[in-house]
């Protein structure tokens, strides 16, 4: 699967998408990155002489690139626009303010993915390649059952 179309599943949209390019992606993990547009309207009023980017939407950014879209490679065909996508758990570290029209890089590492569950070690690196905020962060990804295959099915004795 192609980042772009990785990126083209992603169930948010404008405002709410945090994803604008994925830099590598494999079955262990993903990496992306993010500019924090000085216009976003969380930025008028979160330290309105002093903008900072809020912790909960630094977890969003991480859980998109971090969670979201290793997800979506993982389940690759079986993913679809009726996929349920869940986050269930977060354990952020915040060591560092993310600044208006500061570019963020998303490292995250797959600790395991079973029973439609996806939990990763996820780090956000500000411009200067220094750890912003670091974690665990854990969701579901639960696609509907696909059909059986025709002619598969066992005719009575």
């Amino acid at each position: 699967m192609r980042k772009e179309e990785i990126i083209s599943k992603l169930p948010y949209s404008k405002p709410f998408l945090f994803v604008d390019e994925i830099l590598y992606i494999d079955e262990n993990g993903v990496e992306g990155n993010y500019t924090f547009d000085e216009n976003l309207d969380f930025y008028k009023g979160h330290f309105k002489d002093f903008p900072v980017t809020p912790g909960v939407i630094l977890t969003e950014v991480m859980a998109q690139i971090g969670v979201v879209c290793l997800g979506i490679f993982l389940l690759n065909d079986t993913f679809s626009k009726t996929t349920s996508i869940a986050l269930t758990s977060t354990e952020i570290e915040f060591l560092k303010p993310v600044f208006p029209n500061e570019k963020v890089t998303v490292v995250s590492e797959k600790i395991y993915f079973r029973f439609g569950k996806l939990k990763c070690k996820v780090s956000m690196l500000n411009n200067n390649g220094e750890v912003a905020c670091t974690g665990i962060i854990a969701g579901m990804m639960i696609s509907p059952p696909q059909p059986s295959p025709k002619g598969r099915e066992r005719k009575p004795d």
